[in-house]
């Protein structure tokens, strides 16, 4: 649309510009994700095959450590499961290592009930939370054959729901649920899923109200709740003798505008939950590979450890040039 004389011209906000301080060490780190070995840990060696339980029957031959290797190598080089099965074989011969190695149809139907066992957070202390969701595509026909051909679309999406550190760009948790689950609803089992004590919870305004105050308030009594009001939120009536967080938030940005609101309660560091969204669709894909919903969900939590193993090789110090 052209600009018009008589409106109010939008002031230009130039890009920020940020230089990367520790550049070798996170070179260093970015040649490290490839690194196979990263990938089959002692751990997993150890845990390889299951302990024989002395019940009757044919007793397993490969644990779900195992199936999950394969699953983490899979998402991390994007490979099908035939090739992965050959790229985890071809490991297991270099490192010396007489370990079996499942076929692609054992990894394909033990994967779908697959209960992922890598704990997602890796660190201790207090921690921020930073909340939001974004959308998987999953298999089916594109919108080119319903456009083409008519007749019922077939693509659908899932919809991932993170909970991230912004300090650390650590995933602390993860939900994938179908499309018609709302954001607030999620909150709940996001943060079930966090052991450590919890500082803040950071969201946008998708997740405003009170449900979801509470939500926060029964997992981390203490906890501050940063959620932008809606434009057209009021303070409650018990404002005066006991006002909420909520009513703090739209009194704050009442005398201070949204923007003094921000930078009071640094709401910027929401952004960063974007940017782990980012890092999942660059590392890991736009669409999940799995086609029902167990095994999604199990492939979106390891691709969530996928991405904290890697972002724990190094990740860039930056600072903003002025």
């Amino acid at each position: 649309m052209p600009y018009k004389a008589n409106e109010p011209r939008r002031a230009k906000i130039p890009k920020a510009r940020y230089r990367v301080e520790n550049w070798a060490a996170y070179d260093a780190a970015l040649r490290r994700r490839g690194d196979l070995t990263i990938w089959v840990t002692p751990e997993a060696i150890a845990a390889w095959t299951p302990p024989d339980t002395g019940r009757r029957g044919r007793p397993a031959r490969y644990s779900d450590v195992a199936i999950e290797t394969g699953l983490m190598l899979r998402l991390a080089f994007g490979r099908p499961w035939r090739q992965t099965e050959g790229l985890l074989g071809s490991l297991m011969r270099l490192l010396g290592l007489d370990l079996p190695v499942p076929d692609h149809t054992t990894f394909s139907r033990h994967s779908a009930d697959l209960a992922v066992a890598t704990a997602l957070a890796r660190t201790d202390g207090p921690v921020t939370v930073a909340i939001d969701s974004t959308g998987l595509k999953v298999f089916g026909k594109g919108e080119w054959h319903l456009q083409k051909h008519g007749g019922p679309p077939r693509r659908s999406w899932r919809k991932l729901h993170l909970a991230v550190d912004p300090d650390t760009g650590e995933v602390l948790a993860s939900e994938l649920t179908g499309n018609a689950e709302g954001d607030a609803s999620l909150v709940g089992p996001l943060l079930g899923q966090i052991t450590r004590p919890i500082d803040a919870v950071i969201a946008d305004g998708a997740y405003d109200g009170e449900p979801t105050y509470r939500t926060v308030a029964a997992h981390a009594p203490n906890a501050d709740v940063i959620i932008p009001p809606r434009a057209t939120a009021v303070v409650s009536d018990t404002a005066e003798t006991a006002p909420s967080q909520r009513d703090r938030h739209i009194q704050v940005i009442a005398d201070r505008g949204r923007l003094g609101w921000q930078r009071a309660v640094q709401y910027g560091r929401r952004s960063l939950v974007e940017v782990a969204m980012l890092r999942y669709k660059v590392l890991i894909g736009r669409s999940l590979r799995a086609r029902t919903l167990p095994a999604q969900k199990a492939e979106a939590r390891a691709a969530c450890a996928v991405i904290n193993r890697m972002t724990s090789l190094g990740m860039p110090t930056s600072r903003k040039v002025a």
